[in-house]
């Protein structure tokens, strides 16, 4: 088994991968770095990570999950959360908690500080999951499975809008 723990020193923080990486205008409001540890310590049904967001910026859009519950605790710096209508201030000790549902649950924590905001980032991790982002109209599936032949994970994404879909039975 892996040591079931880890100092958060000792997690190192990395950029995006790059398909995952905002470009264009959405690089002006969006950066971050992340330490994940929940597959490091061997986690299974819980994801949690270090998130590092600049000052001036979001990690993610504002978004809602169908399907998974997040938690954040703030490590250091200072900022906002929306959640649904409402705008929290942030800081160091807080515990945010993000339960699945839709619009009303939508989140997104900004740095609105002078340092690097850091929070612990836990979540669940039901696989097949539905997010929407208010903000834009869009919406995401997302289901991961279990490595195939190759050993690597294998990962199901799709991102849209309601109304631009194809009708069941097109092409068949």
């Amino acid at each position: 088994m892996t040591k079931p723990i880890i100092n958060i020193d000792d997690v190192e923080l990395k950029p995006r991968p790059p398909a995952f990486a905002p470009s264009g205008s959405s690089a002006e409001r969006y950066d971050a770095k992340m330490g994940y540890i929940g597959p490091r310590l061997g986690a299974r049904q819980l994801g949690y990570n270090i998130t590092a967001v600049p000052p001036g910026k979001r990690a993610f859009p504002f978004h809602n999950h169908r399907v998974n519950e997040e938690m954040f605790y703030v490590l250091q710096g200072t900022g906002q959360i929306r959640i649904g209508l409402n705008i929290y201030p942030i800081r160091p000790g807080d515990v945010i908690a993000c339960p699945a549902g839709g619009k009303e649950t939508a989140h997104q924590i900004i740095n609105t500080g002078a340092e690097e905001l850091r929070y612990l980032a836990v979540s669940t991790r039901l696989s097949p999951e539905i997010a929407e982002y208010p903000d834009s109209g869009k919406f995401g599936v997302l289901a991961e499975f279990p490595a195939g032949s190759a050993g690597q994970p294998q990962r199901f994404m799709f991102v849209g809008r309601e109304g631009e879909s194809l009708d069941y039975w097109e092409g068949e």
